[in-house]
Formats: structure tokens, C-alpha cells, sequence
């Protein structure tokens, strides 16, 4: 895949309740507004609102990637201890690459708003296919904690402490075959090789 235009983003929310219409899903809008706030190239997002189902999960993701051509994705919800919690599950499933260090990243952030982010199972892999390929994170579900996640941890003055991942996603998207992402910098910087030095200069 050529390294420039659109890129495509997955964004799909997993719950049970949410797909009921016993409330109205939160992580979708959330997600979808920090994306488009941070991206500054051209991005189209692909949504889903789907159950806590593990099969269902699978086919959502390979969808996104074989016939919606989606580069990066997203999913939020269902990845606790709960019995009904087989987002992580379903997407170790169809992964290729598993990326451990977004998942050991996202638990690290957490931990300094909530000492239950030892509880949280997410992963990130990437799925391979013969010409495409694509980078999936599991995020939280509330939408404090997928920005939190993203943009990293800030001071009261708002200066930036902890990186959030998405700082990375960009060059792992690069390395991938996929379209390049720029951002926004004040809300968050992208790294690649040279960057720093390129700043210092």
C-alpha cells in the first residue's frame, strides 16, 4: 500500500448494554472527536456498534481490514475480568504480530488515575494480510481514560509527563505499509526517527 492519502480508522465499540439500547455508547463520539482534533491528514472513520460476542468481534475486525481497508482501528469496551469480557480474546484471534508494548503502555497511564488498571486485559497486535495490513488497540471505554490513554499524562499546567501511545502509532503505521499521519502537536506529537533531532536544531 502507497504511504500517502486517506487513511482508513476502524473505531468499534463493544458492549452488550450499548448494542441493547440500554445507553447510549460514549466510545465511539469520544474517540472520534480526539481523532479528528489530533490527525491533522486526511482520515475516514468506519464505526461499529456491536455485543460482547466473541465471534461477532472477529468478523467486525477482519471486515474493517479486508473490505474497509482500515490501516489502524480501535476498539473500546470489554476488556476487564468479567466473564462477558472477550474483546482481548477475540483480537489475539486474528492477529499476526501481537505489540505488547501499547498494551504494557495504556496499563501504565492508567495507573496513575485508577489503581484498577491492573485489571484491564488489553492488547494490540497487527493483522497481516498479502497487500494490507493493519495496527488494532483495545482502549478503555470510558472517554476520560481513552484520551488519557492516547494523549498521555499532563501536569496542572498541562505540560506533558507520560507520552499517551498514540505517539508511536504513527511510525507503526509507517512500518506497516499504511498511510503517514501527521498531528497536531499541542495535543499530540508523533515520533520518528530523526524527530528529536530535528527539534533540537
Amino acid at each position: 500500500m502507497s504511504n500517502s492519502g486517506t487513511i482508513m480508522i476502524g473505531l468499534v465499540s463493544i458492549s452488550d448494554r450499548a448494542y441493547d439500547g440500554t445507553y447510549v455508547d460514549k466510545g465511539i463520539p469520544a474517540l472520534q472527536t480526539w481523532l479528528s482534533a489530533a490527525i491533522t491528514t486526511p482520515c475516514w472513520f468506519e464505526t461499529r456498534l456491536i455485543p460482547d460476542e466473541k465471534e461477532q468481534i472477529e468478523k467486525t475486525l477482519l471486515e474493517l481490514i479486508e473490505e474497509n481497508r482500515c490501516s489502524l482501528i480501535f476498539t473500546t469496551g470489554g476488556t476487564g475480568p468479567g466473564r462477558r469480557d472477550v474483546t482481548p480474546e477475540a483480537t489475539l484471534a486474528i492477529g499476526t504480530k501481537e505489540m505488547p508494548g501499547f498494551a504494557e503502555q495504556m496499563r501504565q497511564i492508567s495507573l496513575h488515575f485508577v489503581p484498577t488498571a491492573v485489571l484491564s486485559r488489553q492488547v494490540a497486535v497487527i493483522r497481516e494480510d498479502t497487500d494490507h495490513a493493519a495496527l488494532i488497540l483495545n482502549l478503555p471505554g470510558r472517554p476520560e481514560a481513552i484520551q488519557q490513554t492516547l494523549e498521555g499524562v499532563r501536569a496542572p499546567d498541562g505540560t506533558l509527563r507520560v507520552e499517551g501511545i498514540f505517539t508511536a502509532i504513527p511510525y507503526c503505521i509507517d512500518l506497516i505499509g499504511g498511510p503517514r499521519i501527521e498531528t497536531n502537536e499541542d495535543i499530540s506529537r508523533t515520533w520518528r526517527p530523526g524527530t528529536e533531532k530535528r527539534r533540537n536544531t
